[in-house]
């Protein structure tokens, strides 16, 4: 079954990315169809998205996945630099 997560993070006002969105099958395919409609970066890691679905919506993603979670942040500058 299909999961999604999706993160925010405002440095001007957050220490910490948080959880701002998750779920499996319909709610996730929601997920990403709504990234897509506000031509946001999706990146597919099943890994990470099985981690965070474990983490509270709203809450602070935990010390233990801030690389991965860095990766991801990096990735998303490296493609919307590119546009």
């Amino acid at each position: 079954m299909k999961k999604a997560a999706a993160l925010r993070y405002d440095k001007e006002k957050e220490n910490v990315p948080r959880v701002v969105a998750k779920g499996e099958g319909r709610t996730a395919e929601n997920i990403i169809k709504i990234a897509e409609l506000h031509n946001l970066p999706i990146r597919k890691d099943e890994d990470l998205v099985e981690l965070l679905s474990k983490v509270e919506l709203g809450k602070e993603v935990p010390e233990a996945l801030y690389k991965a979670v860095a990766e991801i942040f990096s990735f998303i500058y490296k493609v919307t630099k590119k546009s």
